[in-house]
């Protein structure tokens, strides 16, 4: 965890396909601890083909049920069907000349949203920001984007530095 905290967490990210990967990676994390998560990072990759969406796009119903027996990761019916229909989501929004960097990113104006937070107490679970990029998402077909899982996202790929005044990766990533 405090590699993770210390290298990623937080730190921008603009890449439309690890920006898909550490989505579905989230709609995972519902109602689990991302430790957890993190501890099965590597098996997802690998279970879910990098996370690359094209071919997430092309699972079938055997390849489902093959995730469904995958010890390795989180094996729950429902975010895996979510997993594969966010891919094809994710692709229509390319195919439709739109860059899913620019679509996300735009819910923050485009740079990272810099909160001054002094205790772990204040820390928002959502924002009216992200309600509003859950709604958006949503409404392109994508699902287990509710807006506190949006928010940790958003934390995630440094759409918002939401590290505490003290710690020592806020001033870092503020810069």
């Amino acid at each position: 965890m405090t590699a993770y905290h210390d290298l990623e967490w937080g730190v921008p990210v603009h890449n439309d396909k690890q920006l898909f990967g550490k989505l579905v990676l989230d709609g995972f994390q519902a109602g689990l601890s991302w430790a957890i998560i993190l501890r099965k990072r590597d098996a997802f990759l690998k279970a879910f083909d990098g996370f690359d969406p094209e071919k997430m796009a092309r699972y079938d119903a055997k390849r489902i049920a093959r995730l469904l027996r995958d010890p390795g990761i989180v094996r729950n019916k429902q975010k895996i069907k979510s997993a594969v229909g966010n891919a094809r989501a994710f692709l229509k929004i390319q195919e439709g000349g739109e860059s899913f960097d620019e679509f996300l990113w735009q819910f923050v104006g485009g740079k990272t949203k810099v909160n001054a937070w002094k205790t772990l107490k204040r820390l928002p679970a959502e924002t009216r920001e992200s309600a509003a990029m859950s709604k958006a998402l949503v409404e392109r077909g994508f699902r287990f984007v509710g807006p506190t899982i949006v928010y940790a996202f958003m934390q995630a790929v440094g759409m918002v530095n939401d590290h505490l005044v003290t710690c020592h990766r806020y001033g870092e990533l503020s810069k």
